[in-house]
């Protein structure tokens, strides 16, 4: 009998599962799949961002931007970004458009120029099941238009981005507080808020993250109502401050928040002075992440440090310390697993207690006048090490890297512009316990030269290495593109290598950039292995190139035609060597690039006339050289005609004809000069005279002075694992 009920209830849900399908398309719910095409039809009518959204009965869960539910098949994550066609103008968001995702989670407006919503239709009639929302980079500019867009509850809304509007966080923040009862994520880095955004912001008593950054904060006295007021963000785990103007003021309120975990303020005014510091240190007990980087902090600040006994990363680049006494503070985080002190004034040894941080996976010392040899010194004991970096400061460093040899999780080292020292012969052969990622030990102080360190023949999974301006001697290295694959970027230029130069057959598929430029090797036998022949590299080996280097040589002979099948290399340099003969026709063929350098050789013979099939073309040199005069020489500065015929049969041009053709450079030069000094005045006479447009300007450059600094720094770090 219960078998009999099992078999009937298992036909019901097969029923029920059918009569559940019906009426969708490949796995995509009809009425979903037509809201979708009706909100191309408004925001992309010419599918210049959402191509694949076609109706031809394709399954709408495929297509770009969307996320389904594996067991309903409703639209859960939807994402527009950047997908509006600016030449619209300014959007006034009907979220009735949306009412067809019932299920709808996440919702992506992205960078669609929204300056509010229409009346009665704002983001309330969303699904109930909305969990996050993003408004970044749209153009809401003060209360009424964002209120527009929340006329009622977001009961579920637990995340937030307004990013990089125009709003200046005025009371409309305390009204949209009210409504969002659940808001555990706040976003509101890049506008225009100024230090009256702090009490409109407590009433958000969820938040657990706040992001204020890049904004107009000073932390002023005028902010004192704020401390009056019983705190309410009782919450709050992460807090982003980054890029304002504030000062020690702040750390009084910030005091208050007992709950914070994480605490970004960085690009700041702070000099982390002996009061308030002090007070903020004894209270933040659960704080593990800080970043002071960017401020004007002296040593003052050290002595505080052992206040926060729970901190797990700390950043303190870029301000004013040159180490004391105090800087012994540092080995009282026994819980610190990152640490950055680069961009200092420090100096001398590292202290030895901070051997004692066994935990320490990233240190980062590098642009101060640390001095001493790391071999004796507390590295060695930091065994739990991944991510090092030493540039730029007065260390001995050994080229054995015999102090590292049981940092098995060593994935990234970095040591440019110290001192190399060398190692006895006994220690050559070590074998590491660690596989680097990222490895540089170039531009040393003095050349001493050394060979290429031998540690370097155990490492397998390198994509990036600089070994260049060190004087290095020895056999050029082909073994280290044999045992190392994944390589991207490699730098052995202004070394002593000689012998031959030889590449592997297979080819390199992720090779970004190879130098290896003003070395001293040979040419008797340069095997440049190709499909038919020894001269130049097998096509595949290189065909994965953006540009190569090969000059300031000793190369000789003719120049590979093969090269003619790099097609899609930008940059070529072959100047500064021996090589004669002409200049290969297959250069045609190199329909991408933009510099070619063949300066300072012995070639002879004409330039190939189908040279001028290259449109790309930008830097061309081939001064230096024996070449004779070439009739098929067309285009401007000269006279010639380009077309196939004429070049065939246009004369060399008359010595009279002089430099006619030519640009006055004179003229040039002042034409220039006036328009440049127009613009330039033009610019400053708007900035002058509308504070508006100075502002935006002012916050323009401070952006992409923040945006560069902080994108060079992940750059630097990308191989740690390590990310905040």
């Amino acid at each position: 009998m219960m078998m009999k009920r099992m078999g009937a209830w298992m036909l019901l849900a097969l029923l029920t599962l059918v009569g559940e399908w019906h009426g969708r398309c490949y796995g995509c719910l009809k009425e979903e799949r037509i809201g979708l095409l009706e909100i191309q039809s408004l925001i992309d009518p010419n599918h210049r961002s959402l191509g694949d959204w076609v109706d031809n009965n394709s399954n709408c869960c495929k297509w770009d931007g969307i996320e389904c539910d594996n067991t309903t098949r409703r639209v859960i994550q939807l994402s527009l970004r950047e997908a509006r066609d600016f030449s619209l103008g300014n959007w006034v968001l009907n979220a009735s458009l949306f009412l067809p995702f019932k299920e709808l989670q996440s919702l992506d407006l992205e960078s669609n120029g929204l300056v509010g919503c229409m009346e009665n239709e704002g983001l309330e009639v969303l699904s109930s099941k909305l969990r996050e929302l993003d408004l970044w980079n749209n153009r809401f500019n003060n209360d009424k238009s964002i209120l527009s867009c929340f006329n009622g509850n977001l009961s579920t809304l637990k995340s937030l981005d307004l990013s990089f509007n125009e709003l200046t966080a005025g009371s409309g923040f305390k009204v949209l507080s009210s409504r969002l009862k659940k808001l555990e994520n706040l976003h509101l880095s890049g506008n225009q808020c100024n230090d009256s955004i702090f009490p409109s912001v407590t009433g958000f008593s969820s938040l657990k993250s706040l992001d204020l950054s890049n904004n107009q904060l000073t932390g002023s006295a005028s902010i004192i109502s704020f401390q009056l007021q019983p705190m309410r963000l009782g919450k709050l785990e992460n807090l982003e401050l980054r890029g304002n103007r504030l000062n020690n003021n702040i750390l009084s309120i910030l005091s208050g928040l007992s709950t914070l975990k994480s605490l970004d303020l960085s690009f700041n005014e702070l000099t982390a002075g002996l009061g308030g510091f002090k007070d903020l240190s004894s209270r933040l007990k659960k704080l593990e992440n800080l970043d002071m980087g960017w401020n004007q902090c002296n040593d003052s600040i050290l002595s505080h440090l052992r206040g926060f006994s729970s901190l797990k990363s700390l950043g303190l680049l870029h301000n004013q310390l040159t180490g004391s006494a105090s800087i012994i503070s540092w080995c009282e985080l026994k819980n610190l697993k990152q640490l950055d002190l680069s961009r200092n004034n420090f100096g001398g040894s590292l202290p030895d207690c901070l051997g004692n941080l066994s935990s320490l996976q990233l240190l980062d010392v590098s642009e101060n006048q640390f001095t001493g040899n790391i071999a004796s010194g507390p590295l060695t004991n930091l065994i739990s090490l991944k991510f090092l970096s030493l540039s730029n400061n007065l260390f001995q460093v050994s080229t054995s890297m015999k102090p590292f040899m049981n940092h098995s999780s060593l994935k990234f080292f970095s040591s440019e512009n110290n001192r190399l020292v060398t190692e006895l012969a006994t220690f050559d052969n070590l074998i590491p316990k660690f596989q680097l990622v990222f490895f540089s030990l170039s531009k040393t102080s003095e050349a001493l030269n050394v060979e290429i360190p031998n540690f370097l023949y155990y490492q397998y999974g390198l994509r990036v290495l600089y070994l260049s301006h060190n004087n290095i001697t020895g056999m050029f290295p082909s073994w280290l593109l044999k045992n190392n694959t994944r390589l991207e970027q490699l730098y052995l230029s202004q070394n002593s290598f000689v012998g031959d130069l030889q590449l592997q057959d297979h080819p390199y598929p992720n090779m970004i950039e190879l130098d290896i430029s003003n070395n001293n090797m040979n040419e008797e036998v340069i095997k440049f292995t190709t499909k038919n022949m020894y001269y130049g590299y097998k096509g595949k080996v290189l065909s994965y190139m953006l540009g190569i280097d090969l000059s300031n040589n000793n190369f000789v002979g003719a120049i590979p035609p093969e090269f003619g099948n790099l097609s899609e290399i930008l940059s070529l340099n072959l100047s500064h060597n021996n090589l004669t003969g002409s200049i290969p026709a297959t250069f045609s063929n190199l329909k991408q690039i933009e510099s070619l350098d063949l300066s300072y050789n012995n070639l002879n013979g004409g330039i190939p006339p189908k040279l001028i099939e290259i449109t790309t073309l930008e830097v061309f040199s081939v001064a230096h050289n024996n070449l004779s005069g070439n009739p098929f020489l067309c285009g401007p500065p000269l006279r010639n005609n380009c077309s196939e015929e004429a070049v065939l049969s246009q004369p060399m041009p008359d010595d009279e004809q002089g430099d006619d053709g030519f640009i006055d450079m004179e003229f040039f030069y002042i034409s220039f000069g006036v328009c440049y000094t127009v613009v330039v005045m033009t610019i400053a006479a708007v900035l002058y005279i509308n504070s508006y447009w100075r502002r935006r300007w002012l916050y323009f450059i401070e952006d992409c002075i923040d945006t560069c600094y902080y994108f060079a720094v992940a750059s630097f770090r990308k191989f740690s694992n390590f990310r905040r």
